[in-house]
């Protein structure tokens, strides 16, 4: 059991660090709303993982078209990644002040975590087989990986919005505007690597 503990939880840890829409949308609410939001940001695996390994254990079975659908979901998180990215870069007052609009920083992130293809393919390709082999061992063990992996995971995340947070006090007025509008470009290319992967997923590419 501690070895697929531990497994968990390197592979969770190294994985939270890795640049992805996800982490783009924690600075950037971050930045936006406070830490507080961009922690809201960084517990969506806790919400959208679960269903997608069971999603993947489902497929792994029975479904001889993941590609596709992979692709399809890929498309749709392209879109709406980049709906976030033109809020980041339209002009508008930016302040440190409490934000006049709704945050919404929990439904964004999971939504962000469910149309990103990369929880699928992590589960699909190392996350579910690992599972399966852990099973051999007992609930226990194949409990103690998903439970490892998840809690660095989300763990990385968080030290990420603290970070981004901190850094934020160092920027005032026009500096701050930038700086969110820069993420907003850096969500805009995210969202076209989506486009590409779910074009390639679905054999046009």
């Amino acid at each position: 059991m501690i070895a697929f503990l531990s497994a968990g939880m390197v592979l969770g840890f190294s994985l939270g660090f890795l640049p992805g829409p996800l982490m783009a949308l924690i600075i950037s609410q971050t930045f936006q709303h406070g830490i507080k939001e961009g922690i809201k940001v960084s517990i969506a695996p806790l919400l959208t993982d679960f269903p997608i390994l069971l999603i993947c254990l489902f497929v792994l079975t029975r479904v001889a078209h993941f590609r596709a659908i992979l692709g399809i979901v890929s498309l749709i998180g392209g879109l709406f990644v980049m709906r976030l990215a033109y809020e980041s870069i339209r002009p508008k007052e930016i302040s440190f002040s409490a934000a006049r609009t709704e945050p919404q920083s929990v439904k964004k992130g999971a939504i962000v975590n469910a149309l990103n293809p990369n929880p699928y393919v992590f589960w699909l390709t190392a996350g579910t087989p690992m599972i399966l082999k852990a099973w051999n061992g007992g609930l226990l063990a194949a409990s103690a990986f998903v439970a490892g992996f998840l809690c660095c995971l989300v763990g990385a995340k968080v030290i990420i919005a603290v970070l981004a947070g901190k850094a934020s006090l160092f920027l005032k007025g026009k500096m701050f505007g930038t700086f969110v509008r820069i993420l907003g470009l850096f969500l805009l290319a995210f969202a076209l690597l989506l486009f590409k992967d779910g074009l390639k997923l679905l054999g046009f590419l």
